[in-house]
């Protein structure tokens, strides 16, 4: 491992994968450790259009004593290589592979018995979709960070009919583009150059989000469907998001207050279908991921993650309940 761009105390490692279509594949594990460590980890999955670079959330945790993981999955910020289509997978099962192989490091070569799977956005729909096909039994508790439960915007949207077009033009042309007005609000809101209080690189999370496209979208509604038939995971799992979304017109400050990427409502709404304990917490002003707000509301974030802790995780894990179901 050699030091990551966020700094030296951040080790960074390739995971090479088989290639696709387009050529060689790659992951990125991002490591922090603690000073004093606990014998636990934490493994983080960011979302769409993003990266890991969420400093102050590693360090709350190594404060804590968890050694900290954070993969950037296939075709992704650290692990974008020139020949990719940025963020494209066919299926969501494709991300299974560099999650497997974090995983095997932070087990079994890192000797980690108990570790906590963090992931947001997107991310929070691949991994509990993971836990559900992996069930590893050194998975002790889930948070997820606004996770992507099920399509926003008009109902039509969610339908039958748009349902079976997206099947239909997700084979016959997985790499059409979906026409799509983005706002850069939400990222001018984030980013220190532009009024926000952080620092990260604009070629790998791009003001203007990533294109989108029907073969990738496919997949996430298949992981939508699949979210909604139950995943019945066993561990605790505590799902954060803001307290109110808005899909109006954006400005600054609804921007900074607000989750205007997705709907809190199905958050909440669907949040019961990962397994048999979970907790849902909004938390008011809060944006879309949580972490990134303003600091007095990612204080109550973090304060609600560490009553969770204290309440169903550090205790202790009953023998034979720790891993993610039956």
């Amino acid at each position: 491992m050699q030091a990551d761009v966020l700094g030296p105390e951040f080790r960074v490692e390739t995971i090479s994968l088989p290639p696709d279509p387009e050529g060689p594949v790659v992951a990125t594990l991002v490591t922090l450790e603690p000073a004093e460590p606990n014998g636990r980890a934490v493994l983080h999955v960011h979302g769409f259009a993003d990266y890991f670079f969420h400093t102050e959330y590693a360090r709350w945790w190594a404060d804590r004593g968890y050694t900290f993981y954070a993969l950037d999955l296939r075709k992704y910020g650290r692990s974008l290589l020139e020949h990719q289509t940025p963020h494209y997978v066919a299926d969501l099962d494709e991300y299974f592979a560099e999650i497997d192989l974090a995983w095997w490091r932070i087990t079994r070569r890192d000797g980690h018995r108990e570790v906590i799977a963090s992931a947001h956005s997107t991310g929070g729909l691949t991994v509990p979709l993971w836990a559900r096909r992996r069930r590893p039994p050194e998975l002790v508790a889930l948070v997820l960070n606004s996770p992507w439960f099920d399509m926003q915007g008009a109902a039509w949207l969610r339908s039958p009919a748009t349902r079976l077009a997206l099947e239909r033009i997700g084979t016959s042309r997985p790499l059409q583009e979906i026409p799509r007005k983005v706002s850069t609000v939400y990222g001018r809101s984030l980013h220190k150059e532009h009024g926000g209080e952080w620092d990260y690189d604009l070629s790998w999370k791009p003001l203007e989000s990533r294109p989108v496209y029907v073969g990738w979208l496919r997949a996430v509604r298949r992981g939508h469907a699949l979210l909604h038939a139950g995943l019945d995971l066993a561990c605790p799992t505590l799902v954060l998001s803001s307290a109110r979304s808005f899909f109006g017109e954006q400005t600054d400050e609804t921007a900074a207050s607000h989750d205007i990427v997705l709907d809190v409502e199905q958050i909440r709404h669907w949040a019961s279908s990962v397994g048999r304990h979970v907790t849902s917490i909004a938390i008011e002003g809060a944006i879309h991921d949580v972490v990134l707000s303003r600091p007095e509301v990612r204080a109550q974030a973090y304060a609600a993650i560490d009553t969770w802790l204290r309440a169903w995780v550090e205790p202790g894990v009953v023998e034979g309940t720790a891993g993610a179901g039956g």
